[in-house]
């Protein structure tokens, strides 16, 4: 975003681009020493405008953007030229005035602007590199409110960042690839077309979008490749070839574009969808058979001979191999082609099997939405249950309840059970797990909830003997019916902590507690690698949100795809159950 136009190719500001920037110039300020009042306002706007409903620019049109709480005068003129121009005077202001490493150096998981600002203004840290030399030196830890473990965990960081360097979140590519792939399937010429590669994996992270079309003949691969390379969202064409074009979306994420003849479709969908070890475990597998497969076809072997076998679909191609069809999600080398060959590959869980969720936030912790709003959009997506689950007492951050709060919200979760037909609402809780391994609330405020979920948000650092002890003495509590995000993985910021998930999952599968796929995007938690050791364990799960708003609900279908990827079947995830099958299980641990 350096220089005065903000969005190269767009004379708008997207909304979510427009957070970004206000979240950013808040960033700007406190690193140029503003008044924290003023950093404040611009993360208090950002905030509130990832909560309203409409369009921005709508609101700005109607110059009715001061009605939204939180956004003052200053913010009004700074978000109309934003949105009107795609710039902003004073944010190129702001860009000057800060060196431009120090962006970089906020990023770093454990520093934050006023950790940045104070070793730019104590060290003359400008940059990461800076900051890493600093470290390596022994000179943070002597800056007052630092010390020898920040100093660790800031080097720790930077080693964290380099490592997920390049990589973006599933949730930031699949709604440009669903828009990019629309308009290929919309060019005249194109017979198919499939997003390939980690996407179409359903990994959560990805590098790159992999595009590929076929078409009747290749003469209509040139207007296919003139319209990829110029939809709107280019900020650079990097190649632009007869088959292959390459071009950088304005978010920084890569697009390629094959195209092949229909004919080649189906094998070069399934080279391109990979993952590499999955293929070369395939070709080995093919070999064995007298063929031969690459991105080009499936050819049967007989000496110097080969001669292509025809397949429409990829599913020709497993068949062909006498494997069972082998679902994208699962292509990993772990364990799904001797599944395919033995015909015991699992049926995936798919969206259209949840029949309601849990793991839901409202206005009574740090939820944005009341608790009525809640309930009528999980009604209005057709979902048959609801378990209303805020923060606990020990998330002062977040608003955690105290008992009276808990009895109020009981009381109207009783009266919106009375009003609503085709959903039922649970009263459940998301309790911290203290550092000693026990829930935060005594037995008896315990016993007024139909289930809880049990969370770890505090003390990261603890050894992996230490957190697995924890976590195992949670589970153990007769209250809790879901461990949720168990690794405590934010991903592109914070790794996992160290903990034994494996014990973790054999003692949850002995004592019935279900391990939670956490379906927010930066979450995306029990990791997919675990899918098969929690399987063979009788591990079961759940799909859910972690919503704190309405929007968020929708989280799921996100969830839904790690669940896939971990080889999971509707019978495996709880909230597939019926109403009565789900208020039995949670009957079953409380």
């Amino acid at each position: 975003m350096d220089g005065h136009k903000i969005l190269d190719s767009r004379d708008q500001m997207e909304t979510r681009e427009l957070i970004a920037t206000l979240d950013e110039m808040a960033d700007l300020l406190e690193l140029a020493g503003a008044n924290p009042f003023k950093s404040r306002s611009f993360r208090n706007a950002a905030r509130a405008l990832e909560g309203l409903s409409e369009d921005i620019r709508e609101r700005v049109a109607e110059g009715t953007l001061s009605e939204v709480p939180g956004v003052g005068k200053t913010l009004v003129e700074v978000i109309t030229e934003l949105v009107e121009t795609g710039s902003s005077v004073r944010y190129d202001e702001l860009r000057q005035e800060v060196p431009p490493g120090l962006l970089d150096v906020v990023r770093i998981p454990g520093v934050g602007p006023k950790k940045a600002k104070a070793l730019h203004d104590k060290l003359g840290v400008q940059s990461v590199e800076d900051l890493e030399a600093a470290c390596e030196d022994g000179r943070v830890s002597e800056v007052s409110g630092f010390g020898a473990k920040t100093q660790t965990k800031i080097l720790d960081g930077i080693a964290y960042r380099r490592k997920v360097a390049g990589r973006f979140l599933y949730v930031q590519a699949i709604g440009s690839a669903r828009e990019l792939r629309d308009l290929l399937a919309d060019t005249p010429g194109v017979v198919r077309v499939e997003v390939g590669g980690s996407l179409r994996r359903c990994r959560e992270t990805i590098k790159d979008i992999d595009f590929l079309v076929s078409v009747k003949k290749k003469g209509d691969a040139a207007e296919i490749m003139d319209r990829f390379v110029s939809v709107k969202d280019v900020s650079e064409v990097i190649a632009h070839g007869e088959t292959k074009s390459s071009i950088r979306l304005v978010d920084g994420i890569q697009a390629d574009l094959r195209v092949v003849e229909d004919a080649s479709f189906p094998y070069t969908l399934q080279y391109f969808t990979g993952s590499k070890e999955h293929n070369t475990a395939l070709r080995g597998l093919a070999r064995e058979k007298g063929m031969k497969l690459n991105e080009y076809g499936l050819f049967k072997v007989d000496g110097e001979k080969e001669s292509l076998i025809k397949c429409k679909t990829e599913a020709e191609i497993y068949r062909a191999l006498d494997l069972d069809y082998i679902e994208p999600e699962l292509r990993e080398n772990m364990g799904e082609i001797k599944q395919a060959d033995s015909g015991s590959l699992p049926k995936l869980v798919t969206r259209q099997e949840l029949r309601g969720v849990a793991h839901v936030h409202t206005t009574y912790s740090d939820g944005r939405d009341s608790l009525a709003e809640m309930v009528e959009a999980a009604h209005a997506m057709g979902f048959e249950y609801l378990g209303i689950t805020d923060h606990s007492q020990s998330a002062g951050y977040a608003g955690g309840l105290k008992k009276a709060d808990i009895q109020r919200q009981h009381r109207e979760i009783d009266e919106l059970n009375d009003q609503f037909d085709g959903i039922r609402i649970f009263k459940g809780i998301e309790s911290d797990i203290r550092g000693d391994g026990s829930l935060d609330y005594p037995e008896d405020v315990l016993e007024l909830f139909d289930f809880v979920i049990a969370s770890v948000h505090s003390s990261f650092q603890l050894s992996e003997k230490e957190q697995t002890e924890r976590v195992l003495r949670a589970l153990e509590d007769p209250h809790t019916t879901f461990l949720a995000h168990p690794t405590g993985r934010l991903l592109l910021e914070r790794d996992a902590y160290s903990i034994n998930m494996e014990m973790i999952l054999a003692r949850a599968g002995e004592l019935g507690v279900a391990v939670e796929i956490n379906a927010s995007p930066m979450r995306l938690d029990l990791d997919w690698r675990l899918g098969n050791f929690a399987r063979r364990h009788g591990v079961k799960t759940a799909v859910f949100p972690d919503a704190h708003s309405t929007e968020g609900l929708a989280y799921v279908d996100y969830g839904i795809g790690i669940a896939r990827k971990a080889g999971f079947s509707a019978a495996e995830v709880v909230n597939t159950y019926s109403l009565e099958e789900f208020a039995e299980f949670l009957a079953l641990r409380h």
